[in-house]
């Protein structure tokens, strides 16, 4: 059986400067630190045999295809099912104003963290991911396919694929800026996750998708 790989790739770091959660909001670009990830990314799968790279429609993942998809003189398809998660706060300051926890009028956004409350249903953000995963799995068969996309999404793809619960702690998912998670197909069954963070030279002082920095 052909062995196909299917890689899921976060964007690099978002120029940023009111520290917001932009979530699916237009026109937020890479900062100049995340452009040098997304070459990073890029160099790392530079010598991969890729098939075909495909991204979210939000500008921060279009941005991180480009030097992936440059090496191998591939086009970057756009695959609505790759963009971010729905969220409640999008365009807000987390823990600030509108979006306080403490605040008595945001409680009924944090009644079901299982499901969640605040934003687009887990299942439903893997279930979308999947398809366009398989999709890109049966078009590069015996290649390897890239998705771009973003943080959530990609992580509870990969804990779907390991049979993990998909309500986690925020604070320890695996999905870095500018990471890779490797799905690895023999025929069409799933057969391994693998992981790599070719940006973390450049993680001190980055700033994630909430406005905080990272260590």
């Amino acid at each position: 059986m052909p062995t196909t790989m299917v890689h899921l790739v976060r964007h690099g770091e978002v120029h940023n400067p009111e520290r917001i959660l932009y979530g699916r909001l237009p026109g937020y670009r890479l900062s100049d630190r995340g452009e040098q990830m997304a070459q990073l990314v890029g160099d790392h799968l530079a010598s991969h045999d890729i098939a075909l790279v495909r991204s979210s429609p939000l500008l921060r993942a279009q941005q991180t295809a480009a030097p992936i998809a440059a090496p191998h003189q591939l086009e970057i398809g756009t695959d609505q099912r790759l963009i971010e998660s729905g969220n409640r706060f999008e365009g807000q300051r987390m823990g600030h104003g509108d979006a306080k926890f403490t605040d008595p009028r945001n409680w009924r956004w944090f009644l079901n963290p299982f499901r969640p409350s605040w934003g687009e249903p887990y299942r439903e953000q893997v279930a979308r991911v999947l398809d366009a995963v398989h999709d890109a799995r049966a078009e590069a068969e015996g290649r390897d396919a890239v998705l771009v996309l973003h943080q959530l999404p990609i992580w509870l793809t990969r804990r779907s694929a390991e049979g993990r619960p998909l309500p986690h702690d925020p604070r320890k998912r695996e999905c870095g800026l500018c990471s890779v998670t490797s799905l690895r197909f023999e025929g069409t069954e799933l057969a391994g996750v693998d992981y790599a963070e070719p940006a973390a030279a450049l993680y001190a002082g980055a700033v994630d998708a909430t406005g905080g920095k990272l260590t």
